[in-house]
């Protein structure tokens, strides 16, 4: 018994360091290699493109290759030029509307500063006259302290903002480096799509052949079902938003809702981003109905992004809702933003190595069992 547990645990062990050795291994090697791990991804969205104009339409291999490379990068240049033009013609039914909109607000904050913030600030500064000299000192005090807490947050938020900008601009240059590498390596990766299959099938074994194409195609179906289910949401809160503005008659809604269903894929921001300044503005420009009119359309698509999140990525991926929502909680407090990504992917792997008995064959294999 006890050499039986002591072989156990140098098994036990063994995999351990094997498992946290390979992940810390891909981990450093995708840093250096990311652009083709991205140019993998994009060959194998477009093969089926490229099996069918090579089968069906007799083109050559490197042709149907090449072809579907220009068509899907074409496709989302169009999107993006189509979404910039209805933002430039936003911009300037924007430009038109905003000196009239921007005088009422200023003529807003005269009316309230003289009818509340004046008398409410003789009141505060009677009140301060009759206390005494220390109780004045002490507010005074915090009141400094205050400003120069806020000078300093703002400055480290200016400083961050330039930084930022540094870094972004800096990146141009690495960033079309990149994506010139994923072109090419794209197309090459798809002309040579069967080829590299083949390569890599005689360096494996045939258990983890077995092994490999399960886990394969139930990632393939996750991933795209996690795929289906973002694009799911943000299509539901586009709709919902689009449905929102057209009946509040604001202009523009069309290319508005997809702004907001764009930013909806960020939780940092969301579709608060859009609407919270928005609600602002118009109340504070007067347009007290718009204002009251977007905070509800506001709070029905925050609701209904709450309760269908959990439930449609876990119909599209196969999860249960409750492990699906503790993967969004957990990854977002160790990762933030990716971290909605990460965790249900990360559930999505862990469930497919599960359905796949590589952690029965590894617990067999601790155990001195047979695999």
């Amino acid at each position: 018994m006890n050499k039986n547990y002591v072989f156990g645990t140098i098994r036990f062990a063994v995999v351990l360091v094997i498992a946290v050795t390979g992940f810390y291994l891909a981990w450093y090697v995708s840093g250096l290699i990311y652009p083709f791990i991205i140019a993998f991804l994009l060959a194998y969205i477009m093969n089926p493109i490229v099996n069918f104009l090579e089968r069906k339409v007799r083109f050559p291999r490197a042709l149907a290759a090449f072809f579907s490379l220009i068509l899907m990068f074409g496709i989302l240049a169009g999107l993006v030029t189509l979404l910039v033009t209805e933002i430039i013609a936003a911009s300037s039914y924007l430009l038109e509307v905003l000196p009239d909109n921007f005088a009422k607000l200023i003529t807003y904050l005269q009316e309230f500063t003289v009818n509340t913030i004046m008398p409410l600030y003789n009141d505060l500064l009677a009140k301060f006259n009759r206390l005494e000299d220390s109780q004045q000192q002490t507010i005074m005090d915090n009141i400094r302290n205050f400003g120069t807490d806020l000078t300093e947050k703002g400055q480290e938020i200016l400083t961050d903002i330039l930084r930022g900008l540094k870094t972004f601009l800096g990146a141009l240059p690495n960033t079309a480096t990149v994506l010139i590498f994923v072109l090419l390596a794209t197309f090459f990766i798809s002309n040579d799509w069967y080829r590299i299959g083949r390569w890599l099938k005689r360096f494996m074994p045939n258990r983890v052949q077995g092994y490999s194409h399960y886990i394969t195609e139930d990632l393939k179906k996750a991933l795209f079902g996690f795929v289906k289910a973002q694009f799911t949401l943000i299509s539901m809160t586009t709709v919902i938003v689009l449905v929102g503005l057209l009946i509040l008659h604001v202009p523009y809604a069309i290319t508005i809702a997809l702004i907001t269903g764009l930013v909806d894929l960020l939780p940092y921001l969301g579709t608060g981003a859009v609407f919270v300044p928005w609600i602002i503005y118009c109340y504070f420009t007067g347009n007290t109905t718009l204002a009251i009119g977007l905070l509800i359309l506001y709070i029905v698509v925050i609701v209904q992004r709450q309760l269908m999140e959990p439930k449609v990525l876990s119909s599209n991926i196969g999860l249960d809702p409750l492990p699906t929502l503790i993967a969004l909680f957990v990854g977002f407090k160790l990762f933030g933003f990716f971290g909605l990504i990460i965790g249900p992917v990360s559930l999505v792997i862990l469930k497919t190595l599960y359905n796949a008995n590589i952690f029965s064959d590894l617990w067999r294999f601790i155990k001195g069992k047979s695999v």
